[in-house]
């Protein structure tokens, strides 16, 4: 992990471990991974009504400070469940962008041009 992430990690890893106590005092056990990843997807709702209100969709009050507030919930909760899943967050953006780029770069390069087949000059016939 790198520099950067790591520290954010670290700090991520700490508030998960006041809620394990705090739901362990509530319910007599942490949340399960699925119940953490249960609450991202909350978050995910919460920061697309955010979003919503932003473009004029939705009312909201004090919609800059919720939406910083909300990306947050987001990061930390990524930065939780990478950890409880023991995946390497830096890693796997990494992979997920080299191999989006190779796709993209194939999608988006200009196209050659083709050499008329014996199938495009059947199709053009009938």
């Amino acid at each position: 992990m790198s520099r950067r992430l790591a520290p954010l990690a670290a700090r991520a890893r700490r508030v998960r471990a006041l809620y394990a106590t705090l739901e362990t005092q509530r319910a007599g056990r942490p949340w399960t991974r699925a119940e953490l990843a249960q609450g991202f997807v909350g978050d995910v709702g919460d920061l697309m009504k955010l979003a919503m209100a932003k473009e004029g969709i939705r009312p909201a009050a004090q919609l800059d400070a919720r939406l910083r507030h909300e990306f947050g919930d987001c990061l930390w909760c990524l930065l939780v469940l990478a950890d409880a899943y023991e995946v390497d967050l830096e890693d796997a953006f990494h992979r997920t962008m080299d191999y989006l780029e190779a796709q993209l770069e194939k999608r988006t390069a200009k196209p050659t041009r083709r050499t008329k087949t014996a199938r495009t000059s059947r199709a053009r016939r009938r």
